[in-house]
Formats: structure tokens, C-alpha cells, sequence
């Protein structure tokens, strides 16, 4: 039996698409710039439970652009007709629980952003704590965030480890960026 690839390995061995690839290369366990990036990439992290990440890729820009661009404010607003009209959007994830938990999300970054001044700051605060700690975290502030998305957004945003391998030129990179898990 072939062990399994991590998936930076597997991306790095040609098994994933090129969407994958660039991913890989330019995002994973990299801190997002701002907080809407890092908001969206919990959003992404939210739409892929249950189906593959390459689905997820795939309609990132439908999403994105779906999502307002990821920006905080805009998503926290969206009203009932908002979700209905996502609904109808054959671009995107359309799971109303998946939409009404990412609205709820955006409201809790606000009540966030408000004490703390940034998400960022919000997680820098946490950092560094368990992977169990992080998910009790974010169960207790947010909707739609099992383990497994916690830990994936924690990851690709460079506050846990094991978004790169150590042979992989992107964990050096991850490092100078100066990862939250370093």
C-alpha cells in the first residue's frame, strides 16, 4: 500500500490541477495582507466542507465576486433577499446553512474588528495555542467552523503548521513571511 501524499507533496508531484498548483505557490500558509483576504479564506475553508477542494477552486472567483470581493462589511449586510438571490447562483456553493453561517461570521469579525481592531490582531491574541484550542475558539465564535475547517484556515493562513513540507521551497518562504506557528 502507497503511503499518502500530504498535499503539498501531491501538488508538487503534478497529481492536482494547475489551479492547485497556483494556489499551492502563491497562497497556502501564507498570511492573507488583510482582513477581508483572511475572512475570505475562512469563506473558502466553509464552502468546501463536504466536497473537494478543487470544486471550491474551480468557482473561487464566482465566489469571490458573489462575496462582494470578501469584504467584511458588504457580507455582514447582506439581508434574507441576499441569500436568496446566492441561492439562485449556479456559480457558487449554494447551501443556505453554508451562506447564513458566512453572513453570521461577518458579523462576528465586526464585533471583532470593533475590540480588537483587526481579525488579524483577533488571531494574533490567540496565537500560539493547540489545534484543539483553536477550534473551542472558533466554535465558540463562529458558525460552520468543525475541526477540519478550523484547522485548513489555520493552516493555509500560516497560523498552524503543516501547510508546506519542510523540502518544499514554499515552507521557506511560509518562514520569511514570518508564519504566525514559527
Amino acid at each position: 500500500m502507497t503511503p499518502l501524499l500530504s498535499y503539498c507533496a501531491a501538488v508538487r508531484a503534478g497529481q492536482f490541477s494547475d489551479l492547485h498548483t497556483a494556489y499551492h505557490d502563491m497562497e497556502y500558509g501564507i498570511s492573507p495582507k488583510n482582513d477581508n483576504d483572511l475572512f475570505g479564506r475562512l469563506l473558502l475553508e466553509i464552502n468546501q466542507a463536504g466536497l473537494s477542494w478543487d470544486i471550491v477552486l474551480k468557482k473561487k472567483e464566482s465566489i469571490k465576486a458573489a462575496y462582494a470581493d470578501f469584504d467584511i462589511a458588504k457580507i455582514a449586510a447582506f439581508t434574507e433577499k441576499d441569500i436568496e438571490t446566492m441561492l439562485e447562483n449556479p456559480g457558487i456553493i449554494r447551501m443556505k446553512k453554508k451562506i447564513v453561517a458566512i453572513v453570521y461570521n461577518a458579523q462576528q469579525v465586526q464585533a471583532i474588528q470593533r475590540q480588537h481592531h483587526s481579525f488579524k490582531k483577533w488571531l494574533d491574541l490567540h496565537t500560539p495555542q493547540s489545534e484543539e484550542a483553536w477550534v473551542k475558539q472558533f466554535q465558540k465564535t463562529f458558525r460552520f467552523t468543525g475541526k477540519e475547517i478550523t484547522k485548513e484556515f489555520l493552516m493555509a493562513s500560516g497560523y498552524l503548521p503543516g501547510a508546506h513540507d519542510k523540502d518544499c521551497p514554499m515552507y521557506s518562504k511560509a518562514l520569511a513571511a514570518n508564519a504566525a506557528w514559527k
